[in-house]
């Protein structure tokens, strides 16, 4: 009975925590936007939309813009600065303005809690108008040490008695991964995915991938010549982080297809209705 109660304790105390976090990052992605719309207020576009934040990886967002814009990169910082003051968990971050066609660096900078540590350059040279995207990468947050150290405690006890309770049974026998998925190499046709470094190796070239490029392909790597619903990938690759995208999808398949087209035996085609495959034609 003491255990259980001590479970249901810890349980609810690391809910209360998960909860609070999730309410801090929404309202990130809810300043992130602000962001967006302050910038094309400042390029002088009050009407056209700021596209759906995207989540690449656990501590990075990208935000984009429906039309090409212009920026003052003073105007960026401050707007930057300003906006994620009300963000308790953004003290450290950087931002990096992407050219859309080639994703190109035109601009960056660093923020730093202390001040001394800012990086920023170029101030006062008006960017060219064009299809920009803007990365913020923010620094790690810390674990709470108190709140921490409490549950781990408490975690660390329940694991004890779990241990003298359970000790005594048979241990079952582990499950053996595929060595593929051991290595984290893939070989798809005459091209090697290697999925820990997010690298193809294709005829001695080497191609990178971005994180949610590696992400996706490595769910098709798992399955080849088989159908992959498109309600898997977004779920998979981005609804379970807490954003919902739309046409994202489509668009890293595109770059995948083109980091494939070395191996002319290797396509991921679409299937209509239901989603798709990675035909690896041998």
């Amino acid at each position: 009975m003491f255990i259980s109660l001590s479970l249901i304790f810890v349980i609810c105390a690391a809910f209360s925590t998960e909860d609070k976090d999730d309410f801090d990052f929404a309202k990130r992605e809810v300043l992130l936007r602000r962001i967006g719309h302050e910038l094309l207020l400042q390029s002088g576009d009050s009407t056209s939309r700021v596209l759906p934040v995207k989540k690449i990886t656990e501590n990075e967002y990208q935000i984009s813009f429906e039309n090409e814009l212009t920026f003052q990169p003073d105007s960026l910082v401050n707007i930057t600065k300003r906006v994620l003051a009300k963000d308790p968990l953004s003290s450290d971050y950087i931002i990096n303005v992407l050219n859309c066609a080639n994703s190109s660096v035109a601009y960056g900078y660093s923020v730093s809690k202390n001040k001394k540590d800012d990086i920023v350059s170029c101030i006062g040279r008006k960017q060219p108008k064009a299809c920009y995207m803007i990365n913020i990468k923010f620094k790690p947050t810390g674990v709470n040490i108190p709140k921490g150290a409490y549950l781990m405690g408490s975690l660390s006890f329940l694991a004890f008695i779990g241990f003298i309770f359970l000790r005594s049974k048979p241990s079952k026998p582990r499950k053996v991964l595929p060595e593929n998925q051991q290595t984290g190499l893939f070989t798809l046709g005459s091209v090697l995915f290697d999925e820990k470094n997010r690298k193809l190796i294709i005829n001695e070239k080497t191609i990178d991938l971005t994180a949610t490029e590696s992400r996706v392909l490595l769910i098709f790597a798992s399955s080849p010549n088989k159908i992959i619903e498109r309600s898997r990938l977004q779920k998979e690759i981005w609804e379970d982080d807490g954003i919902i995208v739309g046409r994202s999808l489509d668009m890293f398949i595109s770059k995948l297809r083109k980091k494939l087209e070395l191996d002319p035996n290797i396509k991921i085609v679409v299937i209509r209705g239901k989603g798709y495959r990675l035909e690896i034609n041998s």
